[in-house]
């Protein structure tokens, strides 16, 4: 589906996404603003650089004593870093001139770029950017007692290195980067408690240890119940693939997933997506959508505030049917018991949507969506 055929406001506009990411957070965002969408990112993690880690000096001393024949360099960044990190304790030399000896496969175009820039030439790349496929083509050929060294990005890959192992290779794991919990947890929270409030319509998250974190943090915080229950029925858990979604779906969260498992293809996901969740209706001779933070009129974007969502959430639950003011103001947030609170936030919800008879005030009873009378049985038991 084009932009433009959803006006110029973009096919996300009135639906705000949380960004989990910390890398490539900012490329993340800009695509989903490009359409429309508000975006509140909290990094849930932050990758810290092992420069000075045991385990990363020891890999890179067992592969300068003991060439690889294979080398799999999984990120451009993680690539750059070991290098970076080997120059610095003296063996960068060293550690290059063993990995020209090797055969190198290079997981997608940036990190090709980056084993180019070292001066190696990479055997092999997939198309498709996918660990998977590396998996397929290494087990492809015979690896037994071949030396495969294995650069991590921060994270384990759940099952690539069993399965190297158990074809009879012999793998040495080099682990550049870790994930840790961000330094400052505030941006998370803002994220949880929008997420528990449904403020949010959708979660991206572009690595397993994100949403890990991200729950941990709930729990920590004694919110996972109210977590889940919002990911699991009203806040789309999207995830850029199936890796990432597992601490998710351990938890019983459905999750949607590109069929390329790329920034791009996830952004388009969240565009068939969140319109196609969106609550559509037939009011007073218009047609009106209701998304996260505005409304469709006829097609025509109209931001409406927070107090105002929650009262056209009440009216669309039974469209048609009347609301009682007094049942409307138990779903304004911290209105107290003034009645009066209604409709004041009333007045300001029909003027954002610029069409007061959209909304018809019924004396001494309440409120109720003018639903057009064709639309009452298709709506009566919604």
């Amino acid at each position: 589906m084009h932009e433009q055929e959803h006006g110029s406001h973009g096919p996300l506009a009135g639906f705000t996404v949380g960004v989990t990411a910390a890398r490539r957070a900012d490329e993340l965002g800009a695509l989903l603003e490009r359409r429309g969408a508000a975006v509140q990112h909290a990094p849930a993690l932050r990758i810290v650089p092992l420069a000075d880690d045991a385990e990363l000096l020891d890999a890179t001393n067992a592969l300068v004593s003991h060439a690889p024949d294979i080398v799999v360099a999984t990120t451009a960044i993680g690539f750059r870093g070991w290098l970076e990190a080997a120059d610095g304790w003296g063996h960068g030399e060293e550690l290059l001139d063993r990995l020209r000896g090797a055969q190198v496969l290079a997981r997608g175009p940036k990190v090709k770029g980056a084993v180019r820039a070292a001066g190696l030439t990479e055997e092999w790349s997939p198309a498709s950017d996918s660990m998977a496929e590396v998996l397929e083509r290494l087990l492809g050929q015979d690896v037994t007692g071949r030396r495969i060294a294995l650069q991590l990005h921060g994270e384990p890959l759940p099952g690539f290195v069993e399965a190297l192992r158990d074809a009879g290779a012999d793998v040495v794991v080099v682990p550049v980067y870790r994930w840790m919990p961000p330094e400052d947890l505030a941006p998370l929270d803002r994220l949880i408690d929008a997420t528990v409030a449904r403020s949010l319509d959708a979660v991206t998250f572009t690595s397993a240890p994100a949403g890990a974190s991200l729950l941990t943090r709930a729990q920590d915080r004694g919110l996972l119940p109210e977590l889940l229950d919002a990911l699991r029925h009203d806040v789309l858990a999207a995830c850029v693939g199936p890796v990432t979604a597992l601490p998710l779906q351990a938890h019983g969260i459905d999750t949607v997933q590109p069929a390329r498992f790329r920034l791009g293809p996830l952004v388009q996901l969240l565009c068939q997506e969140l319109p196609g969740r969106a609550r559509t209706l037939p009011v007073a001779g218009r047609r009106i959508e209701i998304r996260g933070h505005a409304v469709l009129v006829d097609g025509d974007l109209r931001p409406v505030p927070p107090a105002g969502m929650s009262l056209l959430h009440s009216l669309a639950r039974r469209p048609g049917w009347v609301v009682s003011r007094a049942d409307l103001l138990r779903a304004l947030p911290g209105a107290g018991r003034d009645e009066h609170a209604v409709e004041t936030a009333m007045a300001r919800l029909r003027s954002a949507l610029g069409a007061p008879k959209l909304i018809q005030t019924v004396v001494k009873r309440g409120y109720r969506l003018a639903l057009d009378p064709g639309a009452d049985a298709k709506y009566a038991d919604a």
